[in-house]
């Protein structure tokens, strides 16, 4: 429970507290799987939430959902808040929730559009070379210039075939642009598609503030994103929290160093964010960690080793909170080591001997003081929780979903023009302006005969009446002639009917462009 501004942690030799005017200093709560890094992570929430404070966390294995619903009573947890002196304080209670789901399926769905991702998470998430990378820039340049909105994926396989067709003209302007690379991204694309990543790019997107809500009770709402299924796409999890990061720095004021955070992240197994990044993506997470504090926001990682978080990003996490770590290889012992040197000494405790002796739901806690300095470690009897340990039931999650405020602002797509669209009508206009150029054609063939090509295009030959053809001979051109057309105009008619495909739509670009020629 907040006291003087203060979240309770757990108690030991001194009882442990997070300061909330320092929350926004961001945290780290690490440990070896089973050790309770979940419930850490639970009694922070219900601390943020109790002190007005809006949370957002990603819920990996399914149990935080429980901070919907109120605890029940049990021994162990009776035994714990009597341990640590909680007493009559200690109550169980249901925390206001939201449920969110890339997918769709777990919670209110979670749409951006491809043109807020941009092009340098899109790569990250596509796993994209430095040359196909830089195609995908090209594509997202032009997309700009000619005024294309990328809002889907279909936008974006739209571009990438316009860009192919395009390709000679706009590597005058563009640079080079390889046609084996865009087959690359839009394969790399389809995959994507497979990994439910189409619900995911669209409209409505997501509107910000909607995490910043506070329940009627004054307390901050507790946004929970079902993130067990995702789990199977890492890089689609790692590419959305950045990108949330990112919209989060963009879009919010500056604060300074307010009483209490606007808003608190807990990024759980926070090493995805990081597996194989490049140079440039970690940076950017440097940056919009070190700067994000002063719009009001705390970022919380959650990993099992320290190591997990490059040495950048981990100096910027001023609270901890370290469980146990086992010390069975060689880097195990080397992350020992590194945890416990990060932590300010404590004269009566050997920091690295402890940490390999905690037991489940103890940690050894260092929180930010006055003028940001960090607190002796002290080993600490994390409190225990009021909300549910575990996770909730479908019949709950879904009554949850239908009562919350958002119902029904996120539930049903959206689909206005944008790339797609314009580029379907582009090919669409050209197509027929072919077929009246070769109705015209066909209309001064009946009528003169076969025209003849020039330099300067198309001319009807002035016949005499010795050289006329003869009226059967000129009949029987005719019937060829017509039979030509019709196949023609069939096959431009069939590929019209593609273009519910970005491939028909290329398709048709491509006959166009080659009938352009022929001619």
């Amino acid at each position: 429970m907040p006291k003087d501004n203060k979240i309770f942690i757990g108690g030991g030799q001194q009882d442990a507290w997070l300061d909330l005017k320092r929350a926004n200093r961001h945290g780290l709560i690490a440990g070896a799987t089973g050790t309770g890094k979940t419930v850490s992570l639970q009694i922070l929430a219900e601390g943020f939430s109790n002190a007005g404070v809006p949370v957002f966390c990603s819920d990996i294995k399914g149990d935080l959902a429980g901070l919907a619903m109120a605890g029940t009573e049990k021994d162990f947890l009776e035994k714990r808040a009597a341990d640590i002196g909680l007493g009559d304080s200690y109550v169980y209670t249901a925390y206001p929730a939201v449920f969110w789901d890339l997918l769709g399926a777990q919670g209110h769905p979670v749409r951006t559009t491809i043109s807020e991702i941009g092009p340098l998470l899109l790569a990250r998430l596509l796993e994209l070379n430095d040359t196909q990378e830089g195609v995908l820039n090209i594509a997202f340049e032009l997309a700009d210039d000619e005024g294309l909105l990328l809002l889907d994926l279909k936008d974006l396989r739209a571009m990438l075939a316009y860009v192919a067709e395009e390709a000679a003209n706009l590597s005058k302007h563009y640079g080079n642009v390889s046609k084996a690379s865009i087959g690359a991204i839009q394969r790399r694309l389809l995959v994507l598609e497979r990994q439910g990543a189409e619900q995911f790019f669209g409209e409505p997107a997501l509107d910000i503030r909607d995490f910043l809500r506070t329940a009627p009770d004054g307390r901050g709402m507790v946004n929970i994103l079902a993130a067990d299924k995702l789990m199977t796409a890492p890089r689609l999890y790692a590419v959305f929290l950045l990108w949330l990061l990112s919209e989060l720095f963009e879009e919010l004021p500056e604060v300074g160093d307010p009483d209490k955070p606007k808003l608190v992240f807990f990024f759980d197994e926070a090493h995805l964010l990081f597996n194989d990044a490049p140079k440039a993506l970690v940076e950017k997470v440097e940056q919009v960690v070190r700067l994000i504090r002063s719009k009001g926001v705390g970022v919380y990682f959650v990993t099992q080793n320290p190591l997990d978080v490059p040495e950048t990003v981990l100096a910027q996490l001023g609270n901890r909170i370290q469980h146990a770590l086992r010390a069975f290889t060689p880097r195990d012992q080397k992350a020992v080591r590194a945890a416990a040197e990060t932590f300010r000494p404590n004269p009566d405790l050997d920091t690295e001997r402890v940490i390999m002796e905690l037991g489940v739901g103890e940690a050894l806690v260092s929180t930010l003081e006055g003028k940001g300095i960090p607190s002796i470690v002290q080993r600490t009897l994390i409190r225990p929780p009021g909300s549910r340990l575990g996770p909730v039931k479908k019949g709950e999650r879904r009554e949850l979903i239908q009562s919350s405020a958002v119902f029904g602002l996120y539930e049903r797509s959206k689909d206005r023009v944008s790339a797609y669209e314009m580029l379907a009508q582009r090919a669409e206009d050209e197509l027929r302006q072919e077929e009246r150029r070769q109705a015209e054609e066909k209309r001064d063939w009946d009528k003169h005969g076969e025209p003849r090509r020039t330099r300067t295009g198309f001319q009807l030959p002035d016949f005499g009446r010795d050289d006329r053809p003869r009226s059967s001979s000129r009949k029987a051109a005719g019937r060829r002639r017509r039979s030509r057309d019709t196949a023609l105009e069939a096959g431009l008619k069939s590929a019209a009917r593609s273009f519910g495909s970005s491939l028909g739509r290329a398709l048709v670009r491509g006959m166009l462009g080659s009938l352009k020629r022929g001619f």
